[in-house]
């Protein structure tokens, strides 16, 4: 007679322990894939410099200027809006320059209104030759005078006057001279 006893249950209870284990090893490989996806698109960012525009569709540079009511979009989180003209009763046209600080650190415009430019033409025209006024130059000073905070949004209000109407704006947004952030250029027609 034999006198070795089975357990009932004993088969199924090393099959279901394996596929916990199987399932556990599984989750800690896609956790480890997801992170090293991360940190290797973190490290070719510091590659190029947090300063780079990383564009879908135009590239926001002076020959694929962005256009009216687009963002330039930069690998740090920055993001710049320049919004469609508005033509106001008296002839001038208005319009605003939306920052968006998404970065981890404060962003620096250098104290004034020298890093941003509206001029009419062409981003690739010279600057010479374009008879475009900007009226409200001193608010958009007082707009640069202190850096944008982390998660901070600010609005520049833009005024100018054209020479003549219908003509090409070019909106370009620089940064501080020393500073490893690429221009962006956006076109408009004041029409």
């Amino acid at each position: 007679m034999d006198t070795d006893v089975v357990p009932a249950g004993t088969p199924a209870a090393k099959e279901s322990g394996c596929f916990i284990g199987c399932a556990i090893a599984l989750l800690l490989f896609l956790v480890l894939l997801a992170w090293g996806a991360w940190a290797l698109d973190e490290f070719e960012k510091g590659l190029d410099g947090s300063g780079q525009l990383e564009q879908a569709g135009a590239s926001g540079d002076k020959w694929d200027p962005l256009g009216p009511g687009a963002t330039a979009r930069y690998e740090d989180g920055l993001k710049v809006t320049v919004s469609p003209p508005r033509r106001e009763p008296d002839g001038t046209y208005g319009l605003t320059v939306t920052y968006e600080n998404d970065t981890d650190e404060e962003v620096s415009f250098g104290g004034t209104c020298e890093t941003l430019e509206v001029r009419e033409g062409e981003p690739v025209d010279d600057l010479v030759g374009h008879d475009l006024t900007w009226l409200n130059r001193r608010e958009c000073d007082s707009a640069h005078a202190r850096p944008l905070g982390v998660d901070e949004t600010r609005g520049v209000p833009v005024r100018v006057e054209p020479s003549r109407r219908g003509v090409p704006v070019t909106v370009e947004v620089g940064w501080p001279y020393g500073t490893s952030r690429d221009a962006a250029y956006f076109r408009l027609d004041l029409g």
